[in-house]
């Protein structure tokens, strides 16, 4: 458990990855134009244990979906804020 400040604990990693659930990228995936941090939805739980993941820009459009493995991605944590970035 980490405490975060102002009394608020979490368990990041055991936070369970569900359907449209958004998770954070945990390496670069340069062939799709994707860096550690971005953020993507799971569109589908593989019964492999792999997540199909959607990565759209801010305007809407989809950049790419692909099947990940878990360690390719990470729940989003409670205390994180997205940043936009130029592609």
């Amino acid at each position: 458990m980490s405490t975060v400040g102002y009394g608020v604990s979490f368990v990041e990693e055991n936070i369970m990855i569900k359907e449209l659930d958004s998770v954070v990228l945990t390496v670069d995936l340069p062939e799709h134009g994707l860096k550690t941090g971005d953020v993507g939805t799971v569109v589908l739980m593989h019964d492999s244990g792999g997540y199909e993941v959607e990565f759209i820009t801010l305007g809407g459009a989809t950049l790419a979906v692909m099947t990940l493995t878990h360690d390719q991605v990470r729940a989003v944590g409670g205390r994180e804020i997205a940043q936009a970035r130029v592609l």
